[in-house]
């Protein structure tokens, strides 16, 4: 899922391209995509273009005489800059937002339609999409220290509770707690004061880090290739291969359809997390240390 350096890009690279510029109309080649009845759809046909905002991890249009169109993207989403009147082609086109420069067509990769778009009326409409997570990259460490424990989660979960901090997903949590040298499991009323200036530090770097490079590139050219694994991250989706910062392999943690890469040398003090698949699998011949792991892997 396209989260908040992904969204900074995307809409980076739009704002050149549509703010002060009309929408001609919206075409639909999945219905389902549309979430909303009122306003019509029609309603936005040549409004222009007033500003972009990122709201969590959606994009946000502002047309004129208040009307607003709240995009998210959902995990297979993607947007992408053509010619005028590009054609839909395929069942993965969803729509097409036409502009006189060019039309802006959504895709979603998979079988599942889960990316939506909403036509609102009013910015009073707007704020219901807010989740309430603060901006991390605007706060600072005593409200983001108190944020996050209001309930007493593991750090993972409340990095990408979108109700405490806003446009953090799977992804670059991975990569802020390997930066912040913290496990994935630990528990947010358990940090000492010295940790939490590290997270606090890690989630500014990160986020901002990854906003510069693909900001940048998204001057040069749209973001086409907008993807949760960059061959510049440190840990996520980097099973097995070595950690950046001491050289042990990547492990992970699974569960559904997501997983949680960490290095158990930088932040579990060697501890192998247990798998819930492989935990079921192997019972007490788990292995608890990087050490064990790799016996195991030699039998």
């Amino acid at each position: 899922m396209p989260e908040l350096p992904d969204i900074a890009a995307y809409i980076g690279a739009l704002d050149a391209r549509v703010v002060g510029q009309p929408l001609e109309r919206i075409r639909l080649n999945n219905a389902f995509l549309l979430r909303t009845a009122q306003p019509p759809i029609a309603s936005v046909d040549g409004r222009i273009v007033r500003e972009l905002r990122r709201l969590g991890k959606r994009i946000v249009f502002g047309l004129q005489d208040d009307l607003w169109l709240v995009l998210h993207l959902m995990i297979a989403g993607r947007v992408h800059w053509r010619p005028p009147s590009a054609k839909l082609a395929g069942r993965q086109s969803l729509a097409a937002f036409d502009f006189p420069t060019g039309s802006l067509v959504l895709t979603e990769a998979g079988s599942k339609r889960r990316a939506s778009l909403h036509i609102l009326l009013g910015e009073e409409s707007l704020r219901s999409f807010d989740a309430g997570g603060i901006d991390v990259l605007s706060t600072d460490l005593a409200t983001f220290r108190a944020t996050l424990t209001a309930e007493n989660h593991t750090l993972k979960r409340a990095l990408t509770d979108p109700r405490l901090l806003s446009g953090v997903g799977n992804a670059y949590s991975d990569e802020i707690l390997h930066a912040a040298q913290l496990s994935p499991l630990t528990l947010t009323r358990k940090l000492r004061p010295a940790e939490w200036e590290r997270l606090f530090a890690a989630t500014r770097h990160i986020l901002n880090l990854w906003i510069e490079r693909l900001v940048t590139d998204a001057k040069t050219a749209f973001p086409e290739k907008v993807t949760a694994f960059r061959p510049q991250m440190a840990v996520h989706g980097r099973y097995g291969q070595p950690c950046p910062r001491c050289g042990d392999a990547v492990q992970r943690i699974r569960y559904a359809d997501k997983e949680t890469n960490y290095c158990a040398r930088c932040q579990t003090a060697g501890k192998v997390l247990a798998d819930r698949g492989l935990s079921r699998l192997l019972g007490s011949d788990w292995p608890r240390t990087l050490e064990e792991l790799e016996a195991l892997k030699r039998r």
